[in-house]
């Protein structure tokens, strides 16, 4: 009797290999120079001023050549002007009550002014430069007088309600981090809210005198 031809042995399904995950793209070597050169001028700025403050000496700060400052920025105007492209962050007060929106505002600043030192170097650049200057009113015009306007009874006085907010706000910062009298520096961030928040909320919301 002829024997039947063993059966062939079953292949065990072998699973394909997970594909390996791609690893995190590292950062892009030009985010990182153009990071230096903006910390590096946003510094020599406001240590040297304007007019004194050069490309050269914001190269070597940031350890790069001068060559690539110009190549990223085209002039010390256009990197001016980048240094001083500040988003002041303001939060959402469409959910605070009205009444508090002033100590909202000022604990805010607060909050950025202990943990941003970009918006002190450029208080400083707006106190000895012009430019600076300019610069520091268009922020705090496109930034803070749409709040303004949002909450003060009247939107014809908004202008002039956020420029007396922008005044306690940055005269307490020219105070505190820029001249640093001793007494306001002494303040705790509480006892700031307390002082400041309803002097601005009564800017924002008050009737006119």
């Amino acid at each position: 009797m002829t024997e039947s031809a063993p059966a062939p042995a079953t292949r065990t399904a072998v699973e394909a290999p997970a594909a390996p995950t791609a690893p995190a793209a590292p950062p892009r070597r030009s985010d990182a120079t153009r990071g230096a050169i903006l910390a590096a001028a946003r510094e020599r700025f406001a240590a040297d001023g304007y007019e004194r403050a050069t490309i050269r000496a914001i190269a070597k700060d940031a350890r790069i050549d001068p060559s690539m400052v110009m190549r990223y920025y085209g002039n010390k105007e256009g990197l001016f002007a980048a240094a001083c492209a500040i988003d002041l962050r303001l939060p959402d007060l469409g959910a605070v009550p009205r009444e508090d929106v002033g100590r909202a505002l000022v604990r805010h600043f607060l909050d950025v002014w202990e943990t941003d030192e970009v918006l002190t170097a450029m208080l400083r650049v707006g106190i000895t430069n012009e430019a600076g200057a300019e610069r520091m009113q268009g922020i705090f015009k496109d930034q803070l007088l749409p709040v303004a306007r949002h909450v003060c009874p009247d939107p014809a006085d908004a202008p002039a309600r956020a420029g007396l907010c922008a005044s306690q706000i940055l005269g307490m910062a020219l105070t505190r981090y820029v001249l640093r009298f001793p007494p306001v520096v002494a303040l705790s961030g509480e006892e700031v809210v307390d002082w400041a928040g309803p002097t601005v909320q009564r800017y924002l919301t008050a009737e006119r005198p």
